[in-house]
């Protein structure tokens, strides 16, 4: 059992170079790999259903996670409203969450090359021919899924209700 943040970073968060490692021993031990990417700004149950059907695709769950200046670049200046240490803390203390890996790019296609996931998932706000990485994951062998969203629940919509006092 994890008995501190400092042993749940260690086990769960993963550089760009160690995280090559752990995905070549999971593979020669025949698991799946699955991975997903995004900001998980302020966690909430759209989030979580998205990762939990994610992490069902296989039994080993990657997410890329964009790091504070990615955020800024995509989001605006003031995004994020966690730290990138913050927000990888609070996904890997989640049971279906095996690795985080953070990733300075707009993009996580660099990641993505270098897992090479058996499955690789995203919103269905996406096409598949539109998901980065796709293309390379399925000419490796691999699938690409897409998710529903749950109606409702976006990091978007959470910060839009705390700044107008809605809350």
């Amino acid at each position: 059992m994890i008995s501190s943040l400092q042993q749940l970073t260690e086990e769960k968060i993963f550089t760009r170079q160690n995280i090559r490692q752990q995905i070549e021993k999971w593979k020669a031990e025949g698991h799946k790999i699955v991975f997903t990417n995004g900001v998980f700004d302020l966690l909430h149950i759209g989030h979580i259903s998205y990762l939990l059907k994610a992490a069902s695709f296989g039994n080993k769950l990657v997410i890329g996670l964009n790091a504070d200046s990615s955020v800024k670049r995509l989001k605006g200046d003031k995004r994020p409203i966690n730290t990138e240490n913050s927000r990888a803390i609070l996904l890997a203390s989640m049971f279906f969450t095996d690795a985080i890996v953070v990733f300075e790019e707009d993009t996580p296609l660099n990641l993505i090359k270098d897992v090479l996931p058996d499955v690789l998932v995203k919103g269905a706000d996406y096409k598949i021919e539109d998901i980065v990485g796709g293309k390379e994951v399925q000419e490796s062998g691999g699938e690409v899924m897409v998710v529903d969203f749950v109606d409702g629940h976006s990091s978007t919509n959470l910060i839009n209700k705390i700044s107008d006092n809605r809350i």
